[in-house]
């Protein structure tokens, strides 16, 4: 068993992370502004911003999962927290996953990323901080941090949940796209992806993407 620390845990990715890994047995703590909906039993809640509670839950942790999005009071701010969870993540020995957008994916090896082409004006705010955190990671996250950026598929989110499969794909910095072109994948098989990443590391300093 596990102790997973899931900041943002009651936003669309991190609710479902909370309730796959608390069904699989682990010890899990969810962090976020708002009172969750629903509470998952056995899960403990900790109400209030990232960057006042982090340094009170992580400490023990083995993984500490980010799903914070640039939204809202948190937009233009998001490196910044990433940045110092990052560093409370390496101080405590926690694995440290990010999760990022699919526009910080290529189209091909080689390929620019998604986030530096013709990214629709109103997602490209959110694109190019997502990416930032990318960067973050790759070019200043503390040399004993165990870090994974993971980028879902082009088509995930709250307005395609999709259905609990089990099934998944994963990938490198290139997406993943099915034999029709699409790339998708729901927010119940992000969250077994995720969890199958932390109770069996594959993949270390590294960025990922998952899809079907």
């Amino acid at each position: 068993m596990a102790k997973i620390v899931v900041i943002g845990g009651t936003g669309y990715t991190g609710s479902h992370l909370v309730r796959e890994a608390a069904a699989r047995g682990h010890d899990v703590v969810s962090v976020s502004r708002s009172e969750p909906q629903e509470r998952v039993h056995g899960v403990q809640y900790e109400v209030g911003p990232a960057e006042q509670t982090a340094e009170r839950v992580i400490p023990g942790a083995d993984a500490v999962v980010a799903t914070l999005s640039p939204r809202g009071d948190m937009a233009g701010r998001l490196v910044e927290v990433y940045s110092d969870l990052a560093r409370l993540s390496a101080q405590t020995g926690a694995r440290y996953l990010q999760i990022g957008g699919f526009s910080s994916l290529r189209p091909a090896p080689g390929a620019p990323r998604f986030a530096e082409g013709d990214v629709p004006e109103e997602y490209r705010q959110e694109a190019l901080e997502g990416e930032a955190g990318r960067v973050m990671l790759v070019e200043d996250a503390p040399e004993d941090l165990d870090w994974v950026f993971v980028s879902p598929a082009g088509a995930y989110g709250a307005f395609a949940p999709g259905e609990r499969t089990g099934a998944y794909r994963v990938g490198d910095e290139v997406a993943l796209f099915d034999a029709d072109g699409a790339s998708t994948l729901s927010a119940a098989d992000l969250a077994i992806a995720l969890v199958d990443e932390i109770e069996k590391p594959a993949h270390h300093r590294q960025h990922i993407g998952i899809a079907y």
